[in-house]
C-alpha cells in the first residue's frame, strides 16, 4: 500500500485493487467526506468491529450489552471521535479591531477530546488560546469550535498545539499567539506504566510572534494562562 502523507494519497495494494477506491491521509489530517461517503464508511467499519468481536470471542448473540456494540462503535469513530477527518473547518467569522486593541485575550478551559494516535486511547484536557490581535479578532466561541475541530482525529498533543496555532496565525495574523495545551493520556493511564491518574497531565505550549521573543509578554500570559 502506498504511504500517505497529510494532504492524502490514493491506496493501492501490491496483491489487487481494494473493493473500493480510499484516499488515505494522516491520522490528524482532513479531508471532507459526504453525507453519504461517510455512512457507507459506517457500514464497512460496522462489518470490521463485529469481525474484531468474534475474534475476542464475545458473544454477540446471546450478550444483550454487545448486541448493536459494531454499530455504535462504527458511529462513534466516524461521527464523533473522528469527526474533525472528515468534516470542513467550522466557519468563523473575522471582525475588525476597531478599537486598535494591543492587549493579550485570552480563552482558557477549552475543551479537548482526542484520540491518541499510537495507541487510539483518549486525550482528555482542556486548551488555553492568547493572542495580541493586530487588524482583526475573532469571537471566542470560534476558538473552541477550532480547537474541537482540530482535536476529533488521531493525533499526538505536541502536534495538534501547531496545527491550531498554525490555522490561527492564518487566520487573524496576531502580533502574538500562544497555545498551552494539558491533558491526561489514557495509553499511559489504562496500559503501559499506568501513570496515576490525578497527577499525569502532559502540559505542551507553542509560542508565535511576539509571545516568542518578548520574555515579559510570555511571563504575562503564563501568569494569566496557567493557574
Amino acid at each position: 500500500m502506498k504511504s500517505s502523507n497529510g494532504n492524502g494519497t490514493i491506496a493501492t495494494r501490491s496483491d489487487g485493487p481494494l473493493s473500493v477506491q480510499h484516499v488515505a491521509f494522516d491520522a490528524n489530517g482532513n479531508m471532507p467526506l459526504s453525507e453519504q461517503e461517510r455512512q457507507a464508511m459506517i457500514e464497512q467499519l460496522e462489518h470490521k468491529f463485529a469481525e474484531v468481536m468474534d475474534i475476542l470471542r464475545i458473544d454477540r448473540t446471546s450478550d444483550p450489552n454487545s448486541r448493536e456494540t459494531p454499530r455504535r462503535l462504527a458511529r462513534m469513530w466516524v461521527n464523533e471521535l473522528f469527526i474533525g477527518r472528515y468534516t470542513p473547518p467550522p466557519p468563523v467569522t473575522i471582525f475588525p479591531n476597531r478599537r486598535e486593541v494591543n492587549e493579550l485575550i485570552i480563552s482558557k478551559g477549552i475543551k479537548v477530546m482526542s484520540v491518541c494516535s499510537h495507541h487510539w486511547q483518549p486525550i482528555s484536557g482542556t486548551c488555553t488560546i492568547g493572542y495580541m490581535p493586530d487588524k482583526s479578532i475573532i469571537g471566542l466561541s470560534k476558538l473552541t469550535r477550532i480547537v474541537e475541530w482540530f482535536s476529533r482525529r488521531g493525533q499526538i498533543q505536541e502536534e495538534m498545539g501547531e496545527q491550531i496555532a498554525d490555522y490561527l496565525e492564518e487566520l487573524l495574523r496576531p502580533r502574538a499567539l500562544g497555545v498551552i495545551i494539558s491533558a491526561k493520556h489514557y495509553c499511559m493511564i489504562a496500559r503501559g506504566v499506568e501513570a496515576d491518574h490525578e497527577h499525569s497531565d502532559m502540559v505542551t505550549s507553542v509560542m508565535r510572534g511576539q509571545l516568542q521573543h518578548d520574555a515579559n509578554l510570555r511571563n504575562e500570559f503564563l501568569r494569566l494562562a496557567i493557574p
